[in-house]
């Protein structure tokens, strides 16, 4: 299982927001910059990037700031937020970047997905947000009619093979993820699972290896200090 440090940009500084409300952005590195050093230096491999201006405005924000963070980070990175086309696909793969992720595009356009996924098969990844098993877009502030389970199925019969899930409520709690929602998404799609959202304690990546999901995502507890990040890593490594 892939550990997936994550970091928040908002409005050009590295932040954590509860349960996705805007009106909580926390400051909780100096820069992106030292919050990425950090990780790499923790032994991480990969890392998790979200715009989250981009994510609520619907455009690319911070793109050229995250390009430039996940090359002088020398780790291999994921990008969500503010991807509503395949410019803002191309932006970001031709500049390093090793994955992208679509998350209101899965919701609102999936000929986008089919097109992305079609060009570059395996570096798209899709983001399922949800809040009470009910998909959120646009930086979580729109609603949908959409189950959770039933989009994640959508994606994989376009062909997407890896999926960030999280739940909106866990989220920036530190209350440990939502494992019975996790569980079901599992057995019902046959893509890779990322884990995100309340992951907060060592036990949680047990709970969550126990489960075959594919990573987890970790801000807020490594921020906070209630989880090691070397220590997941190399727990993580072994199982």
């Amino acid at each position: 299982m892939y550990i997936l440090p994550a970091i928040d940009i908002y409005q050009g500084s590295a932040v954590r927001l509860l349960k996705g409300d805007y009106s909580t952005a926390n400051k909780v590195a100096a820069s992106p910059y030292d919050a990425a050093r950090s990780f790499a230096e923790a032994g991480a491999s990969m890392m998790h990037m979200v715009d989250l201006d981009g994510a609520k405005d619907a455009k690319l924000v911070n793109a050229d700031l995250i390009a430039d963070v996940a090359k002088t980070s020398g780790l291999s990175v994921e990008v969500g937020g503010g991807i509503r086309d395949m410019k803002a696909v191309e932006y970001y793969l031709s500049r390093g970047i090793d994955r992208v992720i679509l998350g209101s595009a899965a919701v609102k356009n999936q000929q986008l997905v089919i097109d992305a996924v079609r060009e570059y098969e395996d570096r798209i990844v899709v983001g399922i947000d949800a809040k009470d098993g009910m998909v959120r877009a646009e930086g979580w502030l729109d609603n949908s009619e959409i189950n959770y389970i039933e989009l994640a199925k959508r994606m994989e019969d376009v062909g997407v093979r890896t999926i960030v899930f999280t739940d909106i409520d866990q989220d920036g709690t530190l209350a440990g993820p939502n494992l019975k929602q996790l569980d079901d998404l599992v057995n019902n799609v046959s893509c890779n699972i990322i884990a995100s959202g309340g992951v907060a304690v060592i036990k949680d990546i047990l709970n969550l290896a126990e489960l075959n999901v594919y990573g987890a995502i970790c801000g807020k507890a490594i921020y906070s200090g209630t989880l090691d990040l070397r220590q997941a890593i190399e727990m993580a490594e072994k199982i």
